[in-house]
């Protein structure tokens, strides 16, 4: 076996670059959106652990939606992928062109075993640029094939240095070959098969017996005429433990599947579930076909699923021609290979293994698979066409009059093979692109139509979207997907009514139950969510909520393992206000799936709705113990740990909106509860610049403004709040809270009474039974000296709040200042004065003693994450009792007493009015 030397190497790598360089700049497509984009098992937070217990596509193996595809060293890969360049597709297509590199040029080595240097490069380029490979190395999830093949070849390799001097076995290679075979299969379940080749190398090659030896020794043995030779004896010890260790792995693998294999429908392979002798002529005459892409591969299509192949339903089906002259082809080589010593047989029978061996797990002879045709599962088979082409090719070109034509004619298809190879790789640029080049090929397929609509939808083209699914219910009238996607449309184009109408379609197409048999066993779990959609469409009426209900109840009914249906039902309860029963919901779908971060977060709110902030907290954390990045834990358990008050609370409640704010730096409201937990902890200037750049994202942001306005008032900056307090009421010119307030500053800080008095009014206007903004627009009345009026005013106040101490104890200074200056020098009360400035003083105060009184209730705060703050503040000054005329002294005694007052107040209502 001859090495490969570095100008060998060299063509290749300058060949599959010269074919796949376009592949960079492919995207994700087809496949690779489950594989790749949609695969958590490839996120650093995801414990390695989870690769292993999952299949391909990071579904649990032991879900039955599970595709049972166990390739945790492929997905390992992914994760390398995406933990030096996350979803960068061009990091993904370079890892598989190097892959691809890699085999080619391990090919050419094991060519070498059977072939001459020549022909063996022949094989090697053939096999680089077959544009059959361009779903194996264009599309990403082809890497399964990639890598699966380099061990295979490995293990082929290793195995064939097994032979030593005189006949004797060499173990370590064999051990070798057994892990290679291990590793091959981790990767794809195909790699088994390697297993086969070698015993296949060991009895016709290593060993070099033809069928007609074996058959004369077996008769002579069952005669009684002679015994087994010693090196027959030792080839079947090496053939025991390649299968010996074969069947452990086939154990081990029936058990990480859980002795179940994947549901498929039959609208993935219509002639898995078509009856005899259907079933048994199409799967037959599917070899043709796959034996034809490799001979022809000029019309290649990424999807063969639904009908575009039509079953061979009869002996009399013209294709069952192709199938007796592909097995009589196939059985003449085979004959020639077995019967005839020599290295022309050998080589044949090397790739008629390579050829047959790999392609039966895809053939759906022994059990059914979830295709018709796939191209990507001929990537190794194609290995024995390309040794096979090159072997005739060696037999013509020894010939001197076709010497030259040979040379041609292996120009001309190895330069046409690389054209349509990077010409093809265009087409796996896009979903769209993909799609419509396979609808070129087959306008038969359903899938093919449904998936360019998925296409157009993701640009939100939902009109043009709406056509290619519309045509994909023509081509398939009884595609329960494709009534399911015309009705998401109708949807997302606010057609409600054509929408309910296209999922009761979908809806009618189920199977029906059949007594005795179980349900989820022929039914597709995405199926199922026609009930999902249709619920989830007609729950939006508050009138049908209980028939949105019924139909989650019977998705469950069907499919008790439906884990969507759990968790939208849960929603459906909350919004039902029926959390017990939403609680319960969740809990089952936790017994399902205990690492899904979102259910944990789903309970919590139901544990928010039972008043129940403890367990809320919780499972918040545990959300974030499976996602260290789950944004609405992050955030709604910080607010959380602010609304209790509890001080050891809140550092690590800033740190998860930090660490928010980070993951969504667009979003005002983290900045906005950065600002309130600063608030919370006295720093007033950390807090105003969280409020400022909560505000600057979020110019009408309601809570921030109004909240930075209290700030700066509370901190003696009252004149800077005026500014903040016009923009919130420009924007909410309603805002009672804010009208106070600048009542409040207009009044004590701008003396305008005028301005105050307006903004009392405006409140009364929005809510006369407002307590606090009519008690305000009395002490308005007071300053004006109009005592008559301020007195009418505090008696309709009491009548609002008869319980209100304040009120009362203010009422009985107003009457008697009245008796004190008597009704006729109150008519004539002079326009400024001593006795109206002292009043004017310790009548505002009595405004701020109001507004804290309030504090004694709770505060529901307007955030749209629903925070609430209790606030408690005491009595600090009274409105005594005054006298008309009083010294210079004692009014700034009185000033003096006003100002530590508010100094001792404990904390200013705060107050969140959310968006």
């Amino acid at each position: 076996m001859a090495d490969v030397s570095l100008k060998e190497a060299a063509l290749i790598v300058g060949v599959v670059a010269a074919c796949y360089w376009n592949s960079l700049f492919c995207g994700f497509v087809f496949d690779d959106v489950s594989a790749i984009l949609d695969n958590k098992d490839l996120h650093p937070s995801t414990p390695l652990k989870n690769l292993f217990q999952n299949d391909f596509w990071g579904t649990p193996m032991s879900e039955e939606r599970s595709h049972k595809s166990y390739r945790p060293l492929t997905v390992l890969t992914f994760r390398l992928n995406y933990l030096f360049s996350e979803l960068n597709a061009v990091s993904y297509h370079f890892l598989n062109l190097v892959f691809h590199v890699v085999v080619c040029v391990v090919f050419l080595k094991v060519c070498k075993v059977f072939l001459d240097n020549k022909s063996s490069m022949v094989a090697s380029l053939l096999f680089a640029v077959h544009p059959i490979h361009t779903e194996a190395v264009t599309g990403v999830v082809g890497r399964a094939e990639l890598l699966s093949s380099i061990f295979f070849l490995a293990a082929f390799l290793s195995y064939t240095k097994s032979k030593g001097p005189d006949n004797t076995i060499v173990w370590t290679p064999i051990a070798v070959t057994v892990f290679l075979v291990a590793v091959a299969t981790l990767c794809k379940e195909q790699g088994i098969t390697v297993v086969g080749i070698c015993c296949v190398y060991e009895v016709f090659i290593a060993q070099g017996y033809t069928l007609p030896v074996l058959l004369d020794t077996a008769v002579q043995i069952l005669r009684g005429k002679g015994s087994i030779p010693f090196s027959m004896l030792q080839t079947l010890l090496k053939l025991i433990v390649l299968m010996f260790s074969t069947l452990l792995l086939v154990v081990v693998r029936v058990q990480v599947i859980q002795s179940q294999l994947p549901v498929f429908t039959r609208f993935d392979n219509p002639a898995a579930v078509s009856p005899s002798p259907a079933r048994q002529l199409t799967f037959n005459y599917l070899l043709p076909v796959n034996a034809w892409l490799l001979l022809n591969p000029s019309e290649l299509c990424c999807d063969w699923t639904m009908g575009t192949i039509p079953l061979v339903e009869s002996l009399l089906d013209v294709r069952n021609v192709a199938t007796l002259t592909f097995f009589c082809f196939l059985g003449s080589l085979l004959v020639f290979s077995l019967r005839y010593p020599g290295d022309s047989s050998k080589t044949v029978l090397m790739a008629l293994c390579l050829m047959v061996l790999p392609f039966i797990p895809a053939s759906n002879l022994f059990f059914p698979v979830g295709f018709v045709v796939a191209e990507r599962v001929l990537y190794v088979p194609s290995m024995g066409f390309c040794i096979l082409v090159a072997h005739g090719w060696k037999k013509l070109s020894n010939k001197s009059m076709l010497r030259k034509i040979s040379w041609v004619c292996l120009a001309a298809v190895l330069f046409t093979h690389a054209l349509k190879t990077l010409h093809r790789n265009w087409d796996w640029e896009s979903e769209y692109t993909l799609f419509m080049s396979a609808l070129k090929v087959n306008k038969n397929n359903a899938k093919l139509w449904n998936n360019v609509g998925h296409a157009l939808e993701n640009e939100k083209n939902f009109e043009r979207a709406l056509q290619f699914f519309i045509q994909a219910t023509q081509v398939q009238p009884d595609d329960i997907g494709a009534h399911m996607n015309v009705g998401r449309t109708y949807k997302n184009l606010n057609k409600t009514k054509e929408a309910e109408e296209s999922y009761m379609i979908a809806k009618s197409l189920m199977p029906q139950i059949i007594p005795g048999k179980k349900y989820a066993a022929r039914v597709a779990p995405n199926h199922l969510n026609v009930y999902i959609n249709l619920a989830n469409l007609i729950r939006a009426n508050e009138s049908r909520l209980e028939e949105a209900d019924q139909l989650y109840r019977q998705a469950i009914s069907m499919r008790p393992d439906f884990k969507q249906a759990y968790i939208s039902r849960g929603e459906l309860l909350l919004k039902m206000n029926k959390p017990l029963k939403a609680k319960e919901a969740y809990l089952k779908a936790l017994e399902l799936d205990r690492t899904n971060a979102d259910l944990w977060y789903n309970l919590a709110i139901v544990y928010i709705e039972l008043k129940d902030p403890t367990e809320a907290l919780k499972n918040f954390n545990r959300a974030l113990e499976l996602n260290p990045t789950h944004k609405l834990a992050l955030f709604n358990s910080a607010l959380l740990m602010q609304e209790s008050g509890e001080a050891r609370l809140r550092p690590e409640a800033k740190q998860r909106l930090l660490h928010y704010v980070k993951e969504e730096p667009q979003d005002a409201n983290g900045y906005f509860n950065l600002g309130m937990l600063a608030m919370d902890d006295k720093k007033d200037t950390e807090a105003e610049a969280w409020m400022k750049k909560a505000i600057s994202l979020q110019p009408n942001f309601r809570s921030a403004l109004f909240n930075l306005a209290l700030l700066y008032s509370q901190t003696a900056k009252e004149l800077m709040a005026l500014p903040i307090l016009e923009d919130l009421l420009r924007y909410y010119p309603d805002h009672t809270k804010g009208l106070i307030l600048k009542g409040d500053i207009l009044m004590n800080q701008k003396k305008d009474i005028v301005g105050a008095k307006m903004c009392f009014e405006k409140i009364l206007e929005l809510d006369p039974n407002n307590v606090q903004g009519k008690h305000n627009l009395c002490v308005v009345y007071f300053e004006e000296r109009d005592l008559i009026k301020a007195e009418k005013c505090l008696i309709e106040t009491l009548a609002l709040a008869p319980h209100e101490e304040y009120i009362q104890r203010h009422l009985n200074i107003v009457r008697s200042k009245i008796a004190s200056l008597g009704t006729t020098e109150q008519s004539s009360f002079p326009p400024g004065g001593t006795a109206a400035a002292g009043g004017k003083k310790k009548s505002f105060q009595n405004l701020k003693e109001v507004k804290n009184e309030q504090k004694t209730t709770q505060t529901t705060i307007d955030n749209n994450k629903g925070h609430s703050k209790n606030g408690k503040v005491t009595e600090k000054n009274s409105m005594d009792k005054e006298i008309p005329r009083r010294s210079t002294q004692e009014i700034k005694d009185i000033e003096k007493k006003r100002v530590a007052a508010l100094k001792r107040l404990e904390e200013i209502e705060r107050i969140l009015n959310g968006e």
